[in-house]
């Protein structure tokens, strides 16, 4: 396998190629980078990865995400070799993705207005750290080790922070964390000190946090775990991967995701794309992303709202000068990202331009919702007695918005991602005491 994997430009007029152990997380003129195989994988695979489902005491087989590590394999290692898995596979024991899998949720689908046997929803809050950010973290920090990284360095609203400071914990690496100042859950931050975390506070929003995060980052030697890092992108390709192979390898129709830098928009086209090409599937399903009002950058763009122009991929040739004069506007008029669902409190989504061109891959929509919405989604999710997080509401109720305008059919195959686990724990409380929301259940005296 050696020589198999490599980085490449996502730019096809640059197209600009580096070494696998590269560390740049964008080409020298700007552009963000894929992970490559010059090889396609065998077909035979999803055999041997239904077998690993009874993992027989190898921890690679018990996790949702090296059980597939045929198709991330950018260790170019013998993935048969438990010797040469332990050596440089990062793990937590086998736990990131192994709950993770599509669940079918009545209460979910009566809400939505579509049969649960369409339906599916698969909770990615099971991951050790309570988010799909483990399945992302573990390869990336995979590639930390593997190119001997002393330190790793995200920006963060929460999630990533806690998987970042988890997995830099268990393999005694050190961990600086960039957060905005006061907008972040304290649930989620607790876990990044707990784990021992540097946490270093900027003022402004997320994106502040990222820019000073990706420069100290090159300046002072450390290794970016945002998901700008395309070794993120590949574990993150495990998400689809575990709910098409629950589904048989037979496509949905759609599947929907919460909207914020848009990492696993980006990395579901990426998987999609690739099982296509190798012909491990016949048909693509459409992704859906839903954008939070208050943090609309994609929706807008997308859609026209701005300028009247809708930003696509255009085969290679986005129109990024209308992103950079819809992000002068921002700053023009004071406009900041402002949602309770902190998860997606994003206005400048680092990975916008994979993001389009998945959604150009599958013929994909974006739509947003409101925050009252999104608490609906979530407080539903928890009568069927599953946790998720606010931003995960933004799935369900997406979902029946979609459907309300008939853009997703009502006999459409929909699976549906629940990114992360409930680290707020006022937002329940509060929805649940006011009972004027939906399906509050206020407490008696």
């Amino acid at each position: 396998m050696k020589g198999d994997a490599y980085l490449k430009c996502i730019d096809p007029h640059c197209a600009l190629e580096y070494p696998i152990k590269s560390t740049n997380v964008q080409c020298e003129k700007g552009h963000l980078l894929d992970v490559k195989y010059k090889n396609a994988p065998s077909g035979d695979l999803k055999e041997i990865f239904y077998q690993r489902r009874n993992p027989q005491g190898n921890i690679f087989n018990e996790s949702g995400v090296w059980r597939f590590r045929e198709l991330l394999n950018f260790c170019e290692i013998d993935t048969e070799s438990i010797d040469e898995c332990s050596k440089y596979l990062v793990s937590l024991d086998g736990a990131e993705g192994r709950q993770s899998k599509p669940y079918k949720m009545s209460k979910a689908a009566e809400f939505i207005g579509i049969s649960s046997d369409t339906l599916w929803l698969q909770p990615e809050g099971y991951n050790p750290s309570g988010s799909f950010k483990d399945n992302g973290m573990v390869s990336a920090v995979t590639h930390a080790k593997m190119v001997g990284a002393k330190k790793i360095v995200c920006a963060s609203t929460g999630n990533t922070s806690a998987s970042a400071g988890m997995f830099a914990a268990n393999e005694g690496i050190h961990c600086d964390v960039y957060i905005p100042s006061g907008q972040i859950a304290p649930g989620k931050l607790s876990q990044a000190y707990q784990f021992g975390a540097q946490i270093i506070e900027v003022e402004g929003n997320f994106d502040d946090a990222l820019k000073q995060s990706l420069e100290d980052a090159k300046n002072y030697n450390g290794y970016t775990v945002n998901s700008v890092n395309p070794f993120r992108i590949e574990g993150q390709k495990t998400i689809p991967y575990r709910a098409l192979e629950y589904l048989k390898w037979e496509s949905p129709d759609w599947i929907v995701y919460p909207g914020g830098a848009l990492g696993n928009t980006s990395s579901c086209g990426k998987a999609l794309m690739e099982l296509y090409e190798w012909g491990w599937i016949k048909k693509i399903p459409r992704i859906a992303v839903i954008n939070s009002e208050g943090a609309s950058t994609l929706s807008d763009l997308y859609n026209g709202k701005f300028e009247g122009e809708e930003l696509r991929w255009n085969k290679g040739n986005p129109n990024t000068e209308l992103i950079k004069r819809y992000y002068d506007d921002l700053d023009k008029k004071g406009i900041k990202p402002k949602t309770k669902a902190t998860a997606i409190q994003i206005g400048r989504p680092a990975n916008i331009l994979k993001g389009l061109r998945a959604l150009e891959a599958t013929n994909g929509v974006v739509t947003t919702v409101s925050d009252s919405e999104m608490l609906d989604g979530m407080a539903v999710v928890g009568l069927n007695g599953f946790d998720c997080e606010m931003a995960s509401g933004a799935s369900v109720v997406g979902v029946k918005k979609l459907i309300d305008e008939e853009i997703i059919k009502k006999d459409d195959l929909v699976v549906g991602i629940l990114t992360g686990r409930q680290k707020d724990a006022m937002l329940p409380v509060e929805y649940h005491n006011n009972p004027k929301n939906k399906f509050a259940i206020p407490p008696k005296n």
